[in-house]
């Protein structure tokens, strides 16, 4: 059994792309993981006024952190994505990336722009909650 299932409603409208909400087994532990940013290992953002390879990045981070709390994207139960602007393609480049990434995953997500984000050049960031099977 799936720590995570996905949740659609056929009394809302169908979304491509992400599931209405999600549940988790019993049994699983719930991660927290802090927003995912364009960092590369020096601590330096990239890349700069780049949307969709910031959100490559930011994805390659949230791996890494899943991977380091033994999850993995198919145990993510919901994001938020953040993006720094005010253009609707803008967030459609992200989502593009985002979406490819979890692929046949389609966990429920809220997409939106924000004035600024933490690190200066940074565009994008990934927010996540995985739940895992508890291990005595």
């Amino acid at each position: 059994m799936p720590n995570v299932s996905l949740i659609r409603s056929d009394a809302l409208a169908e979304t491509p792309g992400y599931a209405y909400a999600s549940s988790v087994a019993p049994g699983t532990r719930l991660i927290h993981l802090a927003g995912a940013c364009p960092l590369d290992a020096d601590g330096t953002v990239g890349p700069v006024g780049d949307y969709a390879g910031q959100a490559a990045k930011c994805i390659e981070n949230l791996l890494s952190a899943l991977g380091a709390a033994g999850a993995e994207l198919s145990d993510v139960a919901y994001t938020r994505v953040l993006v720094a602007t005010t253009q609707n393609e803008d967030l459609g480049t992200v989502w593009n990336v985002v979406r490819a990434a979890f692929a046949e995953h389609e966990v429920p997500s809220t997409l939106f722009g924000v004035t600024v984000l933490g690190y200066w050049n940074q565009l994008v960031e990934i927010e996540a909650v995985a739940a895992v099977a508890d291990t005595p």
